[in-house]
């Protein structure tokens, strides 16, 4: 495979931006929270990686860093401090890319299910291409931590192929696919899943 060029690394800030502006709008990434990344090479694995520090609303094409498979920079710029967990979900999940958030319900349900979030007989798990009915999903949870490479071994430890996510605990979620738009299509439905679960079970009042 050809090394990553310049012109890849842009056309993937782009591509990085637009989305966090959209998540950004969702108020999943408020402050200068959260960082998505989609990967540029396997062989070695290469992503590009949202920069540090930044307004995700407000990044352009150049707020992108190439990270190596441990998440070390090999362009200009600051990575996230998560960039070393994204380059982890890629390599074992095969992921082409990962984003990050910090919306409310999935990390709520995890305070009340710590052990996983159990998710069944609902129409939008076919967003995470499990079924509607009979399919029980639970989505892993692990506890936080500073250190990406505890938080990139509790993740491989509980990881499935077919549940596309992981929520760290009082902190936010994962999720990833085969490109962006899947990637935020399967953490739309996971925020849908969260939120109807917290709000129907048993002794919780409804907002």
């Amino acid at each position: 495979m050809t090394a990553t060029t310049d012109p890849d690394l842009h056309l993937a800030g782009a591509l990085l931006a637009a989305e966090a502006a959209r998540y950004a709008a969702l108020g999943w990434m408020r402050g200068t929270s959260g960082n998505l990344s989609v990967v540029l090479d396997r062989d070695p694995l290469r992503l590009a990686v949202t920069a540090s520090g930044l307004d995700k609303g407000e990044l352009g094409p150049e707020d992108v860093v190439l990270v190596d498979g441990a998440g070390a920079a090999l362009s200009p710029g600051t990575p996230s401090a998560e960039a070393a967990l994204h380059a982890r979900i890629a390599a074992v999940s095969g992921a082409g890319a990962v984003v990050h958030v910090h919306s409310h319900a999935p990390v709520a349900a995890a305070e009340r299910w710590p052990s996983g979030i159990p998710l069944r007989d609902l129409e939008m798990l076919k967003g995470f291409g499990r079924a509607a009915h009979g399919d029980e999903v639970v989505v892993p949870v692990v506890a936080n931590s500073q250190d990406m490479r505890e938080l990139g071994e509790a993740f491989e430890a509980g990881f499935r192929p077919d549940t596309p996510a992981l929520v760290v605990a009082r902190h936010g979620t994962y999720a990833w696919g085969a490109d962006l738009a899947q990637a935020r299509h399967r953490l739309e439905c996971l925020d849908w899943l969260t939120h109807f679960t917290l709000t129907t079970a048993p002794g919780t009042a409804t907002p």
